[in-house]
């Protein structure tokens, strides 16, 4: 979408300058009109499932250190949370996957578990399966209703 110059303070708004800024308020309302592909549905485990447009979703992506340069047992876990910033509405969907940052064996070999997800954090417990040393974090991608 074109950008709209601004107009110098004491000019006069001619026609030219009324049509670029209708022209660009119809790009912007085709932008974000509505259709069956803008919407999201975000079934939530306390509210059920809720509808809204794309744009009035909530969509985060996080990264959470949980190991560097560490030495770890077979079975050992360690725990992380992550904050969100700002609360939902409802508890979020949260999705995490484990990044194996140090490229070690041991890393291969962990799992990930989400413990508890809240309107404004999200706590889980990672659980390394083989002994060595690791560096590993998890992603994670948080998507919900803002408050």
């Amino acid at each position: 979408m074109a950008k709209i110059p601004l107009p110098e303070r004491g000019q006069p708004l001619d026609l030219s300058y009324i049509y670029q800024v209708a022209n660009a308020v119809n790009e912007l309302s085709a932008e974000i009109s509505p259709s069956v592909y803008k919407y999201v549905s975000i079934d939530t485990p306390s509210a059920g499932k809720q509808n809204l447009r794309v744009s009035e979703a909530r969509v985060l992506a996080g990264y959470k250190s949980v190991a560097s340069n560490s030495t770890v047992n077979a079975g050992n876990e360690k725990t992380f949370d992550y904050s969100f910033g700002t609360d939902f509405k409802y508890p979020p969907i949260v999705t995490a996957t484990l990044v194996n940052v140090g490229n070690t064996p041991a890393g291969q070999n962990v799992s990930v578990i989400l413990t508890s997800v809240s309107t404004s954090s999200v706590e889980g417990i990672v659980r390394f399966n083989t002994s060595g040393d690791v560096s590993v974090g998890v992603n994670l991608i948080i998507v919900g209703v803002p408050n």
